[in-house]
């Protein structure tokens, strides 16, 4: 989260990268960024409280503090940096993500599908 963070907040503008014109990839990364944050927050959870969490409860809990954290930021890049700009966009993208990575964590460590051996 601390590199969504800094991505999210630092000026790229005096930076030279290479550039790719391909429609809305901010969106994906927006996605990905927050699909995964999800996935990984559930397993720091499940493996925090050494699985006495259960995984509905860390996946709610994952969820929400990931699309508040997602509208957080983009309030600040609206409110407190020179060049950049929140967008209502990237925050769906942040809580589709969010959702989505939720889902296939629950999927995949579903009692029917668990990809953990027991």
């Amino acid at each position: 989260m601390v590199f969504v963070t800094f991505s999210s907040l630092f000026s790229f503008s005096e930076v030279s990268t290479p550039s790719f014109n391909i429609p809305h990839l901010d969106k994906a990364v927006h996605f990905t960024f927050y699909f995964m944050a999800v996935v990984l927050g559930v397993f720091a959870i499940r493996e925090k409280t050494q699985g006495s969490t259960s995984l509905i409860k860390a996946l709610f809990v994952m969820i929400c503090v990931a699309i508040v954290f997602g509208m957080v930021i983009e309030v600040i890049q609206s409110v407190y940096t020179a060049d950049r700009q929140g967008d209502v966009l990237d925050g769906l993208a942040n809580s589709i993500g969010a959702i989505f990575g939720g889902a296939i964590t629950k999927i995949y460590f579903s009692k029917k599908w668990a990809l953990k051996w027991k």
